[in-house]
């Protein structure tokens, strides 16, 4: 019931009925260009030798008329020509039949009847001509071979259409056990998916037919389901983890600010707490910002962005953080094609760039901007002169709230490149980092604007 329940197999019976219809319509055509021309062809015959009668009728009378019937009898030119000439009581007069045989009329003036032949019925088709004093003229033709040929035909495409109902509807079975079994494959495998085990794929053929990139398809989905399961995994451990001593250190300076009775020390408590509460509030905004752009329900307005621009703004921004820790902001801002995206999240992106930047930057320091290329690409790069990062935590660093060695004595969450990989991803960039010998180099290629 499953097998005739698959969609493959009600398209092969859709497929097998109108075959049948077509079968039909070609039935019908080939009886019209075959059968029919032959049925017409030897109407036209009966109505030629009616009219040639009826002329030698009115020239030589009736003995003329039996003459000519009887010569062409037997001159045999024509086998198949029937005559019968009667009196108004239909007793032969003259012809190759011997008697007036039972007509089966139809409205259009024609009529069909059997007589009998060598031994044997035949078919035949006739008109029937009335003549003065109650006379009648019967002209036909034996149709015998047509009607064998009529036969031999609605024989031949009755088994030859059955045939082919038959072949279709087999081959629907088959096809259908074969989807089927790929179906099945694939319900197979999402049980097991769905009884917990995400490392379950789904089997391909390497056929590259519609099952196989569905397959694939399915693959890469899953691919992505783990990998985020596992990243919701490594954000609830780091949670755990890197926030367990702010809000310690939080409860601490509540619970000694309860105990306390100088007043200015309650207040540096107090102060010291807000100071944690705000650095967790900001850690979870940035969470619910990447969420929200990973997930695609962040507002995004997509409009053409001078990426030279937008440097320039944070660069403003930043100069007096940079003035107060001696550190150089130099730019090299080329005139590039705009890119496309939405300008706070970009805006956003290069902020967090530059503030990593100064952050990890040691007084006396470098931080360097350079915007250049073109279609069909415009780079960002952020370098600067602080402790880097080692080779083999580059493609960690976006995690978030990771945080190397080097940088965890340096105030922070982990989640600033965590938030320029979510922008970048959401924009269609690509981010990659690199040692810059000492420091970071930090490159973001945009698709230019359309």
């Amino acid at each position: 019931m499953n097998l005739f329940r698959t969609s493959t197999f009600q398209l092969t019976v859709l497929y097998a009925l109108m075959l049948a219809v077509s079968t039909v319509a070609v039935a019908l055509f080939l009886y019209w260009a075959t059968i029919g021309f032959l049925q017409r062809q030897t109407d036209s015959t009966i109505e030629v030798e009616i009219t040639g009668l009826r002329e030698q009728y009115r020239l030589l009378g009736l003995n003329g008329l039996s003459r000519v019937i009887g010569d062409r009898i037997r001159g045999g030119d024509d086998p198949e020509a029937l005559y019968l000439f009667a009196d108004r009581q239909f007793r032969p007069l003259a012809g190759n039949i011997g008697h007036w045989p039972e007509l089966i009329s139809r409205s259009d003036g024609w009529h069909s009847f059997t007589h009998q032949q060598n031994g044997k019925r035949v078919a035949a088709r006739a008109r029937v001509l009335a003549l003065p004093e109650g006379l009648v003229l019967l002209v036909g033709r034996d149709i015998s071979d047509l009607d064998r040929l009529l036969r031999l035909v609605g024989t031949a495409l009755a088994w030859g259409g059955g045939l082919v109902i038959a072949l279709a509807l087999a081959g629907g079975i088959f096809m259908s056990k074969q989807v089927l079994r790929r179906v099945e494959s694939i319900n197979d495998t999402t049980r097991r998916i769905i009884s917990g085990d995400l490392s379950q794929r789904v089997v391909t053929r390497g056929t590259g037919d519609e099952f196989d990139q569905l397959a694939g398809n399915l693959n890469r989905m899953l691919d992505q389901i783990e990998k985020l399961m596992g990243g919701i995994q490594h954000v609830g451990d780091s949670i755990a983890h890197d926030l367990r001593t702010p809000l310690t250190r939080l409860r601490y300076a509540l619970e000694e600010t309860a105990a306390g009775n100088d007043v200015d020390e309650m207040r540096e408590r107090v102060q010291s707490a807000i100071e944690d509460a705000d650095r967790l509030l900001a850690t979870f905004s940035a969470l619910l910002r990447i969420a929200r752009i990973e997930s695609g329900s962040y507002a995004i307005r997509k409009e053409p962005v001078s990426l030279p621009r937008l440097v320039e703004d944070a660069i403003e921004l930043y100069n007096v953080v940079a003035e107060e820790r001696t550190i150089q902001i130099s730019s090299n801002l080329s005139a590039v094609p705009d890119v496309s995206g939405d300008r706070d999240l970009i805006f956003q992106l290069v902020v967090n760039l530059i503030d990593n930047a100064l952050k990890y930057s040691p007084e006396g320091g470098r931080v360097n901007l350079m915007v250049q290329g073109q279609a069909p690409s415009v780079v960002l790069t952020v370098s600067d002169s602080g402790c880097g990062i080692p080779g083999d935590q580059l493609d960690k660093v976006a995690r978030r709230f990771y945080r190397g060695d080097k940088s965890r004595r340096h105030p922070g969450s982990g989640l600033g490149l965590s938030l320029v990989q979510a922008v970048a991803d959401y924009h269609g960039a690509s981010l990659s980092l690199a040692d810059n010998a000492p420091g970071l180099r930090v490159e973001v290629a945009f698709p230019v604007a359309d």
